[in-house]
């Protein structure tokens, strides 16, 4: 067969396709790895989803990522962020939503942005006309590099917590936070018109929440008649009565508590209500 110029650019082109399609077929790793965090908080949870470049010894904060410029706070596609609930953010309401999270870093203040357009790739088509929240936070610095690009919660309480977002040599601390007691105590209600009474975990809450402390010890009476050989309805139980200054009544559980763990060789509940008998005989 004659090779012609015809035939030679075939077969190149019939190499170059093979190489594009075995170079398909090869599966490698992400230059910034994705991660998706899941956090229960309040009644619901945030899902925060991102990627996360290296240093790999470049100048971060004023270089490669300029100052007062819109940051996708990541890499690749936008980062978002998902409320199933609503939240203050910076003591600014968020309804519930997915949301795009941006920042624009700054030498000596950050802003922290979110947007109702969650799917985007980087900040290319970002419009702050679009913005449902936009605050401003004061930058850390942190202990050491952080060489990955790195976002946290942190200090979590069921009304409370912060997003940290650490990259390089510096940090931001954002403060959210969701009212839910409301919503609690109408479930208390609502779950103590049934047949099977939440008595332990109603009382729990009443107890950790400032709530009226004789409602909280009928309840415990109650959780107790129904399982009197458990360990922790003593010790809850004990706990209010302590908080209500019966420090007689408290130890009077605490003992009765301690009896039945060791019976049933439950070693944190004696541990635990031997605690409580040592704070209820001072």
């Amino acid at each position: 067969m004659k090779f012609t110029i015809k035939s030679a650019l075939l077969l190149l082109l019939a190499i170059g396709l093979y190489g594009q399609a075995n170079a398909q077929g090869i599966k490698l790793p992400q230059a910034s790895s994705g991660q998706t965090i899941v956090q229960d908080f309040g009644l619901g949870k945030i899902t925060l989803t991102y990627s996360r470049p290296n240093t790999k010894g470049r100048k971060i904060f004023g270089a490669l990522e300029p100052y007062n410029v819109v940051w996708r706070t990541g890499a690749n596609s936008a980062t978002t962020i998902k409320f199933t609930d609503a939240v203050k953010i910076e003591g600014k309401d968020v309804p519930a939503g997915e949301y795009g999270l941006f920042t624009i870093p700054g030498k000596n203040e950050w802003t922290f942005i979110l947007n109702k357009t969650a799917k985007q790739w980087g900040a290319y088509d970002y419009k702050e006309s679009d913005d449902v929240l936009r605050v401003k936070v004061k930058p850390m610095a942190t202990k050491g590099k952080v060489e990955t690009f790195t976002m946290q919660f942190a200090d979590v309480t069921p009304t409370a917590a912060q997003l940290h977002i650490m990259w390089e040599n510096t940090a931001i601390a954002i403060n959210i936070t969701t009212a839910i007691d409301a919503q609690v105590m109408a479930n208390i209600a609502e779950a103590m018109k049934g047949d099977k009474k939440p008595y332990m975990a109603a009382a729990q809450y009443y107890y950790e929440n400032g709530k009226d402390l004789a409602t909280a010890l009928s309840w415990m009476n109650e959780a107790e008649k129904a399982d009197p050989k458990a360990p922790w309805v003593k010790l809850w139980k004990g706990r209010v009565q302590l908080k209500m200054g019966d420090k007689a009544g408290a130890q009077a559980s605490a003992k009765a508590g301690i009896a039945i763990a060791t019976e049933t060789k439950n070693d944190e509940y004696v541990r635990l209500n031997s605690e409580l008998l040592a704070q209820a005989s001072k």
